[in-house]
């Protein structure tokens, strides 16, 4: 599956969008400038969406993929 389709998936399931997660990050004080604060642990972020929002482990990781810069909406 591209990382499109985990985020397709993502949004489908919880009605949230890319947009969303990284307003929710912000909110949660993850972010720096943006991009994930180095000192925010994926495992947190993962424990995190799985209770809020019913997210399995590699949904979660894409979102953590998101927030670090790594992957961004559209590609394969």
């Amino acid at each position: 599956m591209s990382f499109q389709g985990y985020l397709t998936n993502i949004e489908a399931k919880t009605g949230k969008s890319p947009a969303d997660f990284r307003a929710y990050a912000a909110s949660k004080e993850w972010l720096a400038e943006g991009k994930l604060r180095p000192d925010v642990k994926a495992g947190m972020i993962v424990a995190d969406l799985k209770e809020q929002f019913a997210l399995g482990h590699g949904h979660a990781m894409a979102i953590v993929a998101l927030l670090k810069g790594i992957k961004k909406e559209g590609d394969a």
